[in-house]
């Protein structure tokens, strides 16, 4: 991952804010409703013309199309694999079950939305063959369409893709004999995604909340060695899928699922640290901002980084529509870099994304613009105090 000698440099995680006029779109494509193919594609290409520019006037280095195209972060996977049909109701999440009065609350919140659900996705009913490389073909070139006709802003550009696992734990497999049958063939059909991205010439970044999100989720009643096993395999399948792949063209994004709740049966980092260590990429992406696991860059001196390997720590919650202060994110990123041995070895970026699925982001776009702002204001005085760099 490209790098500037002396300054930290910021990033986000994916997804930025839709335009309503798009928003409402992606919902009605989702929900299986007639949309002009036109007009969604001129929606779509205008929208990431917007973030693009959006994105430089906020400082950001390295960046991306804002996923304006995509109805959620990792169920534009039906449109690019084969073999997904009909549909399914997710488990609940255990932090929500456990409190009756947020889960009344949160329901509410959550049938007032005009968006794209993440908990109600397809099921493997046939052989899953990856048959989208033309679209994502287009969808690369016309991102570097649009990186040329704004004079390449950013330092590096980065493109999302989900992971194998993500997909395993929430497409149910009723097509495969075997658990290990099922993620092998998801692993196999993304590694096309996976090559065609990085042989664009972009930075690949794999979405992988499953090694967190799924312990209260798809294995929130089994014990806690059952779903480091699965983080295990996971992960090997995820190095198979990206072996042809250079390290430093990689980065893994890893959470415990981008919603506001008490998220207190969320798994340790320190439990599964050692594991995402394994993944063959040139950094973790990790969120530190939020209440639930700000304490937990302690877990980065205890489990250092593995060899090579850097940290793009999440400095701004997604979540609050507070404005953070740059001395806070400065004092964030100072501390990330105290813990894994210098400021050499990290990046500044979100704790998730801010629209992770159409319609679902609980910050305004435009307190999401300055949270960025503010973002890149912190990690030039981090930059100044770290490596005496303006």
């Amino acid at each position: 991952m490209q790098t500037r000698e002396g300054r930290i440099l910021t990033t986000h995680t994916g997804s930025l804010p839709r335009p309503a006029s798009l928003r409402r779109l992606l919902v009605q494509r989702a929900r299986g409703e007639s949309v002009d193919k036109a007009a969604l594609e001129a929606e779509i290409r205008a929208a990431k013309q917007a973030v693009v520019q959006a994105q430089r006037a906020a400082g950001i280095d390295i960046g991306n199309d804002g996923e304006q195209g995509r109805e959620s972060f990792f169920l534009s996977v039906r449109h690019r694999l084969s073999g997904f049909g009909g549909s399914w109701q997710r488990p609940p999440r255990s932090d929500i079950e456990r409190y009756p009065a947020f889960r009344q609350a949160f329901t509410a919140w959550l049938a007032a939305q005009d968006a794209v659900s993440n908990f109600s996705p397809p099921k493997a009913i046939a052989e899953v063959r990856y048959c989208g490389l033309s679209a994502l073909e287009e969808e690369c070139r016309e991102f570097r369409a649009i990186l040329d006709a704004c004079g390449q802003p950013f330092v590096t550009p980065f493109f999302t893709a989900p992971s194998p696992g993500m997909i395993f734990c929430a497409i149910r497999n009723e097509y495969y004999e075997t658990a290990d049958a099922y993620l092998a063939a998801l692993g196999a059909a993304l590694k096309v995604e996976y090559e065609t991205i990085t042989k664009a010439g972009f930075l690949l970044q794999i979405d992988s909340p499953d090694l967190a999100l799924e312990r209260h989720v798809s294995y929130q009643d089994r014990p806690l060695g059952a779903f480091l096993e699965f983080v295990e395999k996971a992960v090997a399948t995820l190095n198979a899928a990206v072996a042809e792949i250079p390290p430093e063209r990689i980065r893994l994004h890893v959470c415990w699922g981008n919603y506001e709740a008490p998220h207190d049966c969320d798994v340790p980092l320190k439990e599964i640290l050692p594991i995402l260590q394994k993944a063959r990429v040139d950094a973790l992406v990790l969120p530190f901002a939020n209440p639930r696991h700000a304490h937990e860059i302690g877990c980065l001196a205890a489990v250092p980084p593995a060899e090579g390997q850097r940290i793009v720590a999440g400095v701004i919650d997604t979540l609050t529509n507070f404005v953070e202060h740059p001395e806070l994110v400065a004092e964030r990123i100072e501390r990330v870099a105290r813990a894994v041995g210098g400021p050499e070895r990290v990046m500044a970026g979100t704790d998730c994304g801010f629209d992770t699925s159409a319609g679902m982001g609980r910050v305004a776009p435009d307190v999401a613009w300055a949270k960025l702002a503010a973002l890149s204001e912190g990690a030039r005085l981090a930059s100044h105090r770290l490596f005496g760099a303006g």
